[in-house]
């Protein structure tokens, strides 16, 4: 598969509003909102919950960088930014089960219950904006030709 596609306007401007909100949510996980995140972490997470925040501030932080920058590896940060949200979905799993109040938004059952159908919109916003889907369906044509 190739790691470099070409991508429309819009999809370069989707995939930097996504770097942003990377930059920003890693940065925010680090400082501001660190507590909140960590309503977050499930309890049967075999670490403690302040250094998974942080760890996962981290990635945020990298991957929004690799994002805006590393043109060359766009594809496999795309997928690797969806694989990251579907990692991090249990934690938001968790918090709606358990009733977790966080960001002074997610404040209900219901509001906790919406987010979750959110995380399917950021992986496909990964692997569209970076031109992974286009670049795995190339692939399986060139293998099918």
């Amino acid at each position: 598969m190739k790691n470099h596609i070409e991508t429309s306007k819009i999809q370069k401007m989707f995939r930097i509003l996504l770097a942003i909100f990377m930059l920003y949510a890693g940065f925010s996980h680090l400082t501001f909102n660190r507590i909140e995140f960590q309503s977050q972490v499930p309890d049967w997470m075999p670490f403690s919950k302040d250094l998974v925040v942080i760890l996962s501030g981290i990635v945020e932080m990298i991957i929004g960088l690799a994002l805006l920058f590393w043109k060359r590896q766009r594809v496999n940060t795309g997928w690797l930014l969806a694989l990251f949200f579907v990692i991090v979905f249990p934690g938001n799993v968790a918090q709606y089960v358990e009733g977790r109040d966080a960001f002074s938004v997610l404040d209900s059952d219901r509001a906790r219950l919406i987010r979750l159908f959110f995380q399917p919109v950021l992986i496909a916003w990964a692997v569209w904006s970076t031109g992974a889907w286009k670049a795995w369906r190339i692939s399986k044509e060139t293998e099918n030709a």
